[in-house]
């Protein structure tokens, strides 16, 4: 009995492209990492470092002297925190400085964006002057409204007692009204960003879904609600976002305009925890506040996006 051969031919060997594939592949893997790590480098030295230091601080009992010696403290930062009232009232504080400045910047940017994109004479020039605030350091701009709202002889108490209104108003050093002052500057320093970026959302809008409202007989209220208000909301929440983050971190507008005084009607958060870090020099119990408030301002954000993020998927399913 014979057994007949194998004729098959043998399985062809792999073919040399697919190595050089791989190659190939490996060697752009390898650049991308290269044009990645220069940008990558300083993130993780100048804020994913210091955060996870800040983390591992707010379990000790960490003092700012010459010579630390500190241990592990467990939750007792945190447990003290809870009782701290003045803590929780400069959250109270921040919270409304953070929503009123955001939301009265928004308003006003908007506003301002609409007016710069109506085509008005010398929008150039406009523009550029809307963009000064922007250009100021926080500091300079500090001491300018220091000056405007001096309770001796400031230009805006001279306004006033010009058209027969009291002009001995200290703004700045007045219970009821030191905060919604401070307010009003940080509306003033932040609505250059917000209204560019706003006119830039305005100019992307078709301006033949304008021209199809009005022939259906929108006015210019209708057109902003139905055609340019949804056409903004991505930037909107974007925008939002960003200014609720840094108005909730603003220190150096606040600390240069009344160092959170007068009585602590105007010490926000990240004030009240730089005055515990650096003046009482308990950095392990400033540490926990500080994470305690990112914690805080990332469920709020979280919550904020989450919403925006439904309406934006019922509008589409309309």
């Amino acid at each position: 009995m014979t057994v007949a051969a194998d004729t098959r031919a043998p399985a062809p060997a792999p073919a040399p492209r697919n190595r050089r594939t791989g190659t190939l592949a490996r060697s752009r893997r390898r650049e991308a990492i290269a044009l990645v790590m220069p940008s990558l480098i300083p993130i993780l030295v100048l804020s994913v470092a210091p955060l996870v230091m800040g983390l591992a601080l707010a379990f000790t009992d960490a003092r700012l002297v010459r010579h630390p010696d500190y241990g592990f403290a467990g939750v007792d930062n945190f447990t003290k925190l809870l009782g701290n009232s003045f803590f929780w009232d400069s959250l109270r504080i921040g919270l409304i400085w953070t929503v009123g400045v955001t939301v009265l910047q928004l308003a006003a940017s908007m506003g301002l964006a609409l007016l710069l994109n109506s085509g008005l004479r010398l929008q150039g020039l406009t523009r550029v002057l809307a963009l000064i605030p922007w250009a100021m350091p926080p500091v300079v701009v500090a001491i300018m409204w220091q000056m405007i709202y001096s309770a001796n002889g400031g230009p805006l108490n001279a306004v006033l007692g010009s058209i027969g209104l009291p002009d001995d108003i200290n703004w700045l050093g007045d219970f009821s009204t030191a905060l919604p002052a401070v307010i009003v500057v940080g509306v003033w320093v932040g609505m250059p960003q917000t209204t560019v970026t706003l006119l830039a959302g305005l100019q992307q809008i078709p301006q033949d879904l304008h021209e199809a409202a009005s022939v259906d007989g929108a006015g210019a209220w209708r057109r902003f609600t139905a055609v340019t208000w949804p056409s903004l909301r991505p930037i909107v929440a974007s925008i939002t976002s960003l200014n609720f983050i840094w108005n909730f971190n603003s220190f150096s507008l606040v600390y240069v305009l009344t160092a959170g005084g007068p009585g602590g009607k105007t010490m926000v958060p990240v004030l009240f925890i730089y005055l515990e870090a650096f003046k009482n020099r308990n950095i392990g119990y400033a540490a926990a506040m500080g994470l305690v408030l990112v914690i805080i301002v990332v469920a709020l954000l979280a919550v904020y996006l989450r919403s925006q993020f439904r309406d934006d998927r019922a509008g589409q399913g309309r």
